[in-house]
């Protein structure tokens, strides 16, 4: 951009030549100038107006303190009622898993004394005054209920084991029957010996049946011996851990070896009349640590979670009364 100046005192005129970047130097120069002298202003006129104590200055500046002040309050009393809801919406539901927990303790067979204390009940009419919770009244619930979801994490995971541990040992202990199909004979305890005419121990039970009817596992466990012995016949021998096993004899036909893991109902021989015999049935013994035991104390109860004594030697058991088992007129 050129700029011509003409003069009377100048023979001839004269040009100025004005570029572009002085003119952006000049603009942000001025620019700067500017906001110097306002931050400038505005310092000295608050200064002054504080040492003068300038009424509208002191006021102006109280109110916007004020509602910063406000505002921040409100702010955070906002999110303390939002939290104060959210945590009344977090007890309700620890309320309904508590009544789920006491469900799962009954059907366990367990009383909320056996796990923990139980939690107290709370209800009410609908109050007439209320007031909003402070921050360490809202901190303090929150901690109780920390403490209280962590109690009940470590109930409910006692009673996860104890139903765990019933479901595995309820596989391993000889619950169910041997023979699915066949009539109960002799039983456990004193009889007439059918070869010597004698009173003798039965440390079993018989189950008489046609031969080949297949013979299961009543429980879980692992093969110990399954060969010939004189007085059994053809034997099996299961190891259900702690000392105790069945045994099922006078097989026809055995369809597991030595050493076979097997589960319970799994068919592992078949009835016959092999060894000291007088026809074709299963003797099924259950011994604990090499002591014989009254087989139906385990068919007919199941198991206890106390180790292998049957639930029938507990008081007031359901479990205790006699079961509905076919009876063969012929012992």
């Amino acid at each position: 951009m050129q700029i011509i100046i003409v003069h009377p005192r100048f023979s001839r005129a004269r040009t100025l030549t004005v570029r572009p970047a002085w003119v952006a130097t000049g603009a942000l120069g001025l620019l700067l100038l500017m906001a110097a002298g306002s931050g400038l202003l505005s310092y000295v006129t608050l200064k002054h107006a504080f040492e003068f104590r300038l009424p509208f200055v002191q006021r102006w500046v109280a109110e916007a303190a004020a509602r910063n002040l406000e505002n921040r309050d409100q702010f955070v009393r906002q999110n303390l009622d939002a939290l104060a809801v959210k945590l009344g919406q977090l007890q309700a539901q620890l309320a309904r898993i508590d009544a789920i927990g006491e469900r799962v303790m009954s059907i366990a067979g367990l009383r909320p004394s056996d796990v923990g204390r139980a939690p107290p009940g709370q209800g009410g009419a609908e109050p007439s005054q209320s007031r909003a919770l402070s921050f360490g009244e809202l901190s303090s619930a929150i901690d109780a209920m920390t403490l209280g979801l962590d109690n009940r994490g470590d109930q409910l995971g006692m009673v996860e084991s104890d139903l765990m541990l019933r479901s595995v040992m309820a596989r391993l202990l000889p619950s169910a029957q041997p023979l699915e199909e066949g009539a109960v004979g002799s039983r456990f305890g004193w009889r007439i010996d059918p070869f010597s005419g004698r009173s003798a121990l039965h440390e079993g039970m018989d189950f008489n049946a046609p031969t080949g009817t297949p013979i299961v596992a009543a429980g879980a466990g692992m093969v110990v011996f399954a060969g010939w012995h004189p007085g059994y016949g053809n034997q099996i021998d299961i190891d259900h851990g702690g000392g105790l096993i069945t045994r099922y004899a006078h097989a026809s036909k055995l369809l597991v070896r030595e050493g076979d893991i097997v589960r319970q109902g799994q068919r592992i021989s078949e009835v016959g009349s092999t060894g000291r015999s007088t026809g074709a049935h299963l003797h099924f013994e259950v011994r604990v640590n090499d002591e014989a035991k009254d087989p139906l104390n385990y068919l007919r109860t199941g198991i206890g979670i106390r180790g292998f004594e049957p639930l029938a030697a507990r008081p007031g058991n359901p479990a205790a009364a006699p079961p509905v088992l076919p009876v063969n007129a012929r012992r």
